[in-house]
């Protein structure tokens, strides 16, 4: 059903909601179950809903609110989708927006986590394997993609490569982090032909104190991950990690993978191979790329996993990006018009492509491709995707097969 765009005063809509959260729920509900293909999909499957179908927003206000999420580290399609829910029905509204579209994913992880323990015979060190080999098609085709849209020019480009430079020859856990504010401080220099798009922001319905203190909060939580989570007890101690990795990571989506895996392979709470099946498994489901962390969650060592574990885990990885979207929306009219803001994205965006470009090699293709037919079921998966532009899930299907067949004969 369609319904009628917000009214507007000025070059602002209107900041009072005018749906109710059950609309809201229902229709991200549907997307939840259906959007496959990755964080990039999801923005089409978004724009088609809210502003084809139901004309919750216009292409214009559309457009704003994706400006702001890829310029905030976190989950872009989850954060579009929790704004687009707050806007019309308020914070009932985003809460549902977000648990819609989230849980389906997590809950068809979840199960693969409880599930995947029983993976370990022959053929299922089958379906692992070619789980893997899923990861690295799916991988390449990120960094094409990203590549093609955020390295335009040389400059750009330069940024990128000397990004995946830096992390092939560094082992610091800072390094990655560095890298981002490294792009962030040549992108003023380097990106100077990039401009900020100017037009109507729509406001949220509420004002800046309360988006100051939402930042606030982001703030001491991040601070608390960093400081303080390394002595917490276990669950406490990977929740901080989650935490760190959903404030820090810029792109969302597929680089959230290298991060994950400092954050939670590197202290050996998963082991690599476990993660990249998890990884492989989260291309076959709808949803959100960051539903991964219920698998993650439940498959923690040590007894901490399971289902507490994975609602820790899902929590403290989306949490970071909700709270920084939501807190700046009522800044965004003056921040989506300064040049330099624009450059400093362009140059993090850049940097971020090396980043995902770093971890294809290590640890997706290292793990992954262990000979001559390995490379070509891969190969085989990535043109399914990006030559025939077919559904991640026949990847998946076509790589798990692949791996069964190569196991039988």
């Amino acid at each position: 059903m369609k319904t009628s765009l917000p009214s507007q005063t000025g070059d602002d809509a209107a900041s009072s909601p005018n749906g109710s959260a059950w609309e809201v729920g229902v229709a991200f509900l549907k997307l939840g179950l259906s959007s496959f293909g990755g964080p990039i999909a999801h923005l089409g499957y978004f724009r088609r809903e809210f502003v084809e179908r139901r004309r919750w927003l216009d292409e214009e206000h559309f457009a704003q609110l994706l400006a702001l999420c890829q310029f905030l580290p976190g989950p872009a399609s989850s954060q579009l989708g929790f704004s687009i829910g707050l806007l019309r029905a308020g914070w009932p509204g985003g809460i549902a927006a977000f648990v819609a579209f989230t849980l389906p994913s997590a809950l068809l992880l979840f199960a693969f986590a409880s599930l995947s323990g029983s993976l370990g015979g022959p053929w299922g060190q089958a379906v692992v394997h070619g789980l893997k080999l899923v990861a690295v098609a799916i991988v390449a085709q990120g960094v094409l993609g990203m590549a093609k849209t955020l390295t335009p020019d040389r400059p750009r480009a330069f940024i990128a490569v000397a990004a995946a430079s830096l992390i092939a020859i560094s082992a610091s856990a800072w390094t990655q982090l560095l890298v981002v504010a490294g792009g962030a401080a040549l992108g003023p220099w380097l990106c100077r032909t990039v401009v900020p798009r100017h037009g109507k922001i729509l406001a949220p319905g509420y004002r800046r104190g309360t988006g100051a203190m939402l930042i606030g909060v982001f703030a001491v939580l991040l601070a608390t991950a960093i400081v303080v989570g390394p002595s917490l007890p276990p669950l406490g101690a990977a929740a901080g990690a989650f935490y760190r990795t959903g404030a820090l990571v810029f792109g969302g989506g597929h680089v959230v993978l290298p991060l994950l895996k400092e954050a939670i392979v590197e202290p050996g709470w998963i082991d690599n191979d476990t993660f990249l099946a998890g990884y492989g498994a989260a291309q076959a489901v709808p949803g959100p790329m960051f539903a991964l962390s219920a698998y993650l969650g439940a498959r923690l060592g040590g007894g901490h996993g399971g289902a507490l574990g994975a609602a820790v885990s899902l929590m403290a990885l989306f949490l970071p990006g909700l709270l920084l979207v939501a807190g700046t929306l009522p800044f965004w009219r003056t921040l989506a018009a300064q040049d330099q803001a624009a450059r400093m994205l362009a140059g993090v965006n850049a940097a971020v492509v090396g980043l995902l470009a770093a971890a294809l090699y290590d640890p997706v293709w290292v793990s992954g491709i262990r000979d001559g037919k390995d490379f070509v079921i891969a190969l085989m998966a990535f043109a399914l995707l990006v030559a025939a532009r077919w559904s991640p899930v026949v990847a998946v299907a076509w790589c798990v097969g692949a791996s069964l067949l190569r196991m039988a004969f």
